[in-house]
């Protein structure tokens, strides 16, 4: 089950660790947000938040990802100051009770990125790689720390109408490229590739992304795959986001055999144990 085009050489550092990928992260997803797409992500209460850091820390996370905006199809952005007055306080608190945790934003705004980096979050994650907020890559380059460089055409309000690929695969790895290319050349060294699932894609498009995953090591970056109950799983089987738990497992266990270096999930035990048995399915 191992692919042959797999990396291994890829080191990231994060929170004052060199990360090499001998063995895949994990992305705890928590969205600060009264409407993001899967309920069991969001978290309004303080208690509840630092109970679930908590819980995932024995499970193994890696890194947590917070967002306080959420850009499923069709959501409102809302601005920076509902953004930043949602995130501020939980990303105190993550800062405060679990120091040693590596902290990414989930944000396409340079303002919510620059406040959130002088607080001490440690990686930007962008949807929008640049496109929304053309200052975000000048914010990334002056603080120098990783980011999370994700595919995607249009925004929340037009992206499902923005699927026409020649190749989808090609064409991902091509508008990458440009981007990653502008990262560089502003002196950015740490940038992890992300396909963007469900973003700008249709179900199909979004399998045979996934099938092909190890082509995307031609960045010669990090891979992380975001597929954790979107409706490229709930819509084809027809049920709802609370439902697709085994599926999200099934495909993470897929893309881990893809050559996937980071899984960004709403469910770290589960995550935890796929890494665990792709380690034995990928032993030489």
């Amino acid at each position: 089950m191992k692919d042959n085009n797999l990396q291994t050489n890829l080191t990231i550092k994060l929170n004052q660790k060199l990360y090499d990928f001998s063995e895949p992260m994990i992305m705890g997803i928590i969205n600060v947000t009264p409407d993001s797409f899967y309920e069991g992500s969001r978290v309004q209460n303080e208690k509840i938040f630092l109970e679930k850091l908590a819980k995932w820390q024995q499970q193994g996370v890696n890194i947590i990802d917070l967002g306080a905006i959420s850009t499923r199809p069709n959501a409102n952005l809302q601005d920076s100051n509902e953004e930043l007055n949602r995130l501020i306080p939980f990303l105190k608190l993550a800062l405060m009770h679990f120091p040693e945790m590596a902290i990414s934003i989930d944000t396409f705004r340079s303002d919510v990125a620059k406040e959130a980096l002088d607080m001490g979050a440690h990686l930007i994650n962008d949807v929008y790689a640049n496109r929304f907020d053309g200052q975000m890559m000048d914010v990334i380059a002056e603080y120098n720390v990783p980011y999370v460089l994700m595919h995607s055409r249009g925004d929340a309000s037009d992206m499902n109408e923005m699927t026409d690929y020649k190749n989808i695969v090609s064409d991902v790895i091509k508008e990458l490229q440009i981007s990653l290319t502008q990262l560089r050349e502003k002196g950015v060294k740490d940038v992890i590739i992300d396909p963007g699932f469900g973003f700008a894609k249709t179900i199909e498009q979004n399998y045979t992304l996934l099938n092909n995953l190890s082509d995307l090591n031609i960045l010669e970056c990090p891979i992380l795959v975001g597929v954790s109950r979107k409706s490229m799983l709930y819509k084809p089987l027809k049920k709802q986001p609370n439902e697709v738990l085994h599926a999200t497992t099934a495909l993470n266990l897929l893309a881990l055999s893809k050559g996937a270096s980071i899984l960004r999930v709403h469910d770290v035990n589960e995550a935890k144990d796929m890494v665990e048995i792709s380690k034995l399915l990928n032993r030489d």
